[in-house]
């Protein structure tokens, strides 16, 4: 798969290597000059320069400067990439046959394109990952085959009891705690950490004129807060923060928010270091556990994901398991004993 669609169908790249722990003047083992092929799988061959595209676009998409890399983080990079190619060559292979409606397929590629902010931000994208129309449109129904046919192998083993979840709630309640907590939604307007004191007034007077609104004049704060508020995603929220304790926000924000009760407005606007805030407390919570009702379908997603997880590695591990794989980099190199 591409790039484009390795990032934004989950795939984790270069786990290995997000901890850098060696700099770029340690450890300058000179890199042995990659094979070509890298490897071969059921007699198709992955070529050099696919693994080399590849982990460029897994170093780009990871935020990690190739020359911050030593020889050896180089290297350890390429095996895993590869070993990803190894992998989606071989479920590639067992997926081929499955059969994807347009339906599905155009769906699909709504949801990636909705991702982004507009149709030529996706275009900007799709040229830096060496995508086109036709190429980005097999890739997603490549990734969607792929989904589809593991669904196939894993079955009913992702399946979670109730009597799952609620083994997991009684042996983990320490777990499930909460101190005592707020929901609070506000209105932010920003002042600038160097803003002089008219710019400070100015800003107060534009707090205390959505204050008005949402006391005075009774207007709906979630409205006022989606027109006037400053915060990032404040027209999509409308200010709500959901539920926090007090350790979660900045102590000026938090000590007035809890001092409050349920269906209170702060009589004045806030000051933090991010601006003048007017805050809305729309519910409390007492310290406690959480019910196991309120919990349930939490606790059986986490559980659900965990056992998905294990059904893929295992038949991943059986398919190599069964397969021809010829791997031609360097072996890594043995852990030291005793770790």
């Amino acid at each position: 798969m591409k790039s484009i669609v390795r990032r934004l169908s989950g795939l984790a790249p270069l786990a290995v290597l997000l901890p850098l722990a060696l700099s770029a003047e340690e450890n300058k083992t000179a890199a042995a000059e990659l094979p070509d092929p890298v490897a071969i799988v059921e007699g198709e061959k992955i070529s050099r320069a696919d693994l080399q595209e590849t982990f460029s676009g897994a170093l780009a998409s990871s935020g990690i400067n190739a020359d911050d890399l030593t020889a050896d983080q180089n290297m350890a990079g390429y095996r895993e990439i590869l070993d990803e190619l190894i992998v989606d060559k071989l479920i590639s292979r067992k997926a081929s046959s499955v059969d994807i409606k347009d339906a599905d397929l155009e769906a699909e590629i709504a949801r990636v394109k909705g991702q982004f902010p507009s149709e030529e931000a996706f275009k900007a994208e799709m040229t830096k990952a060496g995508e086109n129309d036709s190429s980005f449109r097999d890739s997603v129904k490549k990734m969607i085959q792929q989904q589809k046919w593991m669904e196939t192998q894993i079955g009913d083993k992702a399946a979670v009891s109730d009597a799952d979840i609620k083994k997991f709630y009684d042996e983990n309640k320490k777990e499930f705690e909460h101190p005592e907590m707020v929901r609070a939604s506000h209105i932010l307007i920003r002042v600038p950490e160097d803003a002089d004191e008219k710019v400070v007034a100015e800003k107060k007077k534009a707090a205390d004129a959505a204050l008005e609104r949402v006391t005075s004049k009774k207007e709906n704060f979630t409205t006022v807060a989606k027109e006037v508020s400053e915060e990032p995603g404040a027209k999509e929220s409308g200010g709500d923060l959901n539920f926090f304790p007090k350790d979660r926000m900045v102590p000026e924000f938090a000590n007035a928010a809890f001092a409050m009760k349920k269906g209170d407005i702060s009589k004045e606007p806030v000051r933090t270091k991010f601006g003048w805030h007017v805050i809305n407390v729309t519910d409390r919570k007492d310290s406690g556990t959480m019910p196991y009702d309120e919990v349930k379908g939490q606790v059986g997603s986490y559980l659900e994901g965990g056992k998905r997880r294990d059904a893929v590695r295992t038949v991943i591990d059986s398919i190599r398991a069964e397969a021809k794989i010829e791997n031609k980099l360097p072996a890594a190199p043995a852990a030291p004993a005793g770790n």
